[in-house]
């Protein structure tokens, strides 16, 4: 389970100046308020534009930086007071994949089991299981050099779940994926949910609304840094009064604009 409550982040920012005159500093309130709690055996998306604070708030998650103010715990682990001990509750898929790319598929996955602590083989066992469940049979020994980005994005997911974690964190897995690939991943994280997958606790943030539509059991609405709406899809269409989602997140994130 993963529990956020109203976390806040700014950063100082220095852009612009010249050779002879300094820039003026910035503050950037990047989050203002976001909550979420994921429960197990749940998908729960992070909705919101570009820019509304999502990535930002993963990588609080992911124990990066810390808050400003507020809360988020693991497993009722406060990442804050015991960021490792919280990280290896996790498998986390950022929205850089960073594969090692002199090392083949498998090389990549048992390298990060080991980091997780596991032995070798227990690592390469598992590499070979991740491999079945994603269908990554044909490039499992193949180094990572010139992989697809939906190959990437397997073998960065199947990395990410090399310990068997009890949550899974995603920062917009889908960018760049082609059809195939998104249906695959999203075929993965309903696997993962399910009891016969482990009924993992995901969450996983997006701009895209048919990501929501399809997978998501719990959407937490996020605009300008704030948490602003969340419930499961039906809840939301209900709260906003509109029928097609997107005009239902439009008017959730953007009441001014609507107003207007």
């Amino acid at each position: 389970m993963i529990h956020i409550q109203d976390v806040h982040k700014q950063f100082v920012a220095q852009s612009g100046g010249s050779l002879f005159k300094r820039a003026p500093k910035r503050v950037v309130r990047a989050v203002q308020g976001v909550s979420l709690r994921a429960d197990n055996g749940r998908i729960t998306g992070l909705l919101g534009a570009n820019g509304a604070g999502k990535t930002t708030t993963l990588r609080m998650l992911a124990g990066l930086f810390p808050p400003d103010a507020g809360q988020m715990a693991v497993d009722g682990i406060v990442v804050k007071d015991a960021p490792l001990k919280a990280l290896a509750r996790m498998g986390i898929l950022g929205d850089a994949h960073g594969l090692y790319p002199r090392l083949s598929a498998r090389e990549n996955i048992v390298y990060y089991g080991r980091l997780q602590g596991m032995d070798a083989g227990a690592a390469d066992a598992r590499a070979a299981e991740l491999a079945r469940l994603l269908d990554m049979g044909g490039i499992l020994d193949r180094r990572a050099e010139g992989f697809s980005q939906g190959e990437r994005m397997k073998t960065a997911l199947a990395r990410a779940l090399v310990h068997d974690p009890a949550n899974i964190v995603l920062d917009e897995p889908t960018n760049g994926l082609d059809v195939l690939a998104t249906r695959a991943l999203r075929e993965a994280l309903r696997w993962l949910r399910s009891p016969e997958g482990g009924s993992k606790c995901i969450v996983f943030s997006t701009h895209i609304m048919q990501e929501v539509e399809h997978l998501c059991d719990e959407v937490v609405v996020v605009s300008k840094g704030r948490s602003v709406a969340n419930g499961s899809v039906p809840e939301l269409l209900e709260q906003a009064g509109e029928s097609r989602f997107e005009d239902a997140f439009v008017k959730l994130a953007f009441p001014e604009e609507v107003a207007a």
